[in-house]
């Protein structure tokens, strides 16, 4: 039988009620960590997108931590214990949580440093592992949520998904502001510098400025990109997005088609079209104006969670009308295959 000697507050997610979250504030007991985990003390961590799409998954999903369970995945804190197979933090360390990983030989993506594609993400990260805290009346509560479950004043951590800044981190303060690096400001400034490898000569878009975007934003200033036009509805993230580095700004909400208007509002500032785009909305008609509004052989790169089918009219890329330029692009060898859409 598992014991669940230490005693902490945590925000517990419950069974969703009519669509809306059930987040409650409660007292738990967690069971102390095993070899390959740790017991951090969290002092802060950002609530992402992601945290509450999971907490308002219908009960019984299949491959999600049945409820009660406690999610949070951006967390920063210190190191109260350590589990005998961990190395490379030790108590009083400061650290900041991610996701987790297998980092098995035999995962490629893990061998080849890519554990954000590892094999067992899933598993690890999205379905949690039951009973890692109990409530005062002694029902289960899941935990290990992207191997940390920080909506927690403590929580237990897998090794693998903390690391130490205790070299780079001066204080608690420091540790608070750099808590949502765990996944945020990773995925936005990730997406820019490592998949896109944006560079000088780049134009790009970033639909959607929360936390993810103003990280694409900011990189792609640091990379210096050529243009950088961020895409948002509320004025102070467009006031903001300005001062982290773009160039431009597009408030879509006036406009009256979310796709073909924001399309001629972008190639209105690059009028040959965009290197990348990167969407963080999830938003459909959004999507099809990034893809619509590319340069040739630019690149739409989605990181928010799509509600509904993907549909994208690839019709509008390259019609039939076009026909003169897939015979240029096809001399000078910038396609494959041209293909005429009647």
């Amino acid at each position: 039988m598992v014991a669940y000697p230490i005693e902490t507050t945590a925000i517990v997610s419950h069974v969703p009620k009519d669509g809306n979250l059930a987040w409650t504030k409660e007292k738990v007991r967690l069971r102390q960590p095993l070899e390959d985990e740790i017991l951090v003390r969290i002092v802060a961590s950002g609530i992402c997108h992601t945290d509450i799409v999971m907490s308002a998954t219908p009960a019984g999903a299949p491959g999600f931590t049945p409820y009660p369970k406690i999610t949070g995945h951006e967390g920063s804190g210190v190191v109260e214990r350590v589990g005998n197979q961990i190395s490379h933090v030790e108590e009083g360390d400061k650290v900041l949580l991610s996701f987790d990983y297998c980092g098995k030989d035999e995962c490629r993506a893990c061998a080849s440093e890519n554990p954000g594609y590892c094999l067992e993400f899933h598993s690890r990260n999205i379905s949690g592992v039951p009973e890692v805290y109990q409530s005062e009346e002694g029902k289960a509560i899941g935990g290990l949520f992207f191997g940390q479950s920080s909506f927690a004043q403590l929580a237990i951590v897998k090794g693998t998904s903390a690391v130490n800044v205790t070299a780079l981190v001066k204080d608690e303060e420091e540790l608070k502001l750099f808590a949502p690096m765990g996944c945020g400001l990773q995925t936005g400034a990730g997406a820019v510098t490592e998949l896109a490898n944006i560079g000088p000569q780049d134009a790009l878009a970033v639909f959607g400025l929360g936390g993810v975007g103003m990280a694409a934003i900011m990189a792609a200033k640091v990379r210096g990109a050529k243009t950088i036009i961020g895409v948002d509805r509320v004025k102070s993230r467009l006031d903001l997005a300005r001062e982290m580095g773009a160039t431009h700004v597009i408030d879509p909400s006036n406009l009256p088609s979310l796709t073909s208007d924001l399309v001629k509002a972008i190639r209105d500032i690059v009028p040959k079209g965009t290197n990348f785009n990167f969407d963080t909305t999830g938003v459909l008609p959004l999507i099809d104006a990034g893809v619509q509004s590319l340069h040739q052989m630019g690149q739409m790169i989605l990181i928010g969670i799509v509600s509904g089918q993907l549909g994208v009219n690839l019709g509008t890329i390259l019609a039939v009308d076009d026909f003169e330029k897939a015979l240029h692009d096809m001399h000078a060898g910038s396609t494959i295959k041209p293909i005429l859409l009647w």
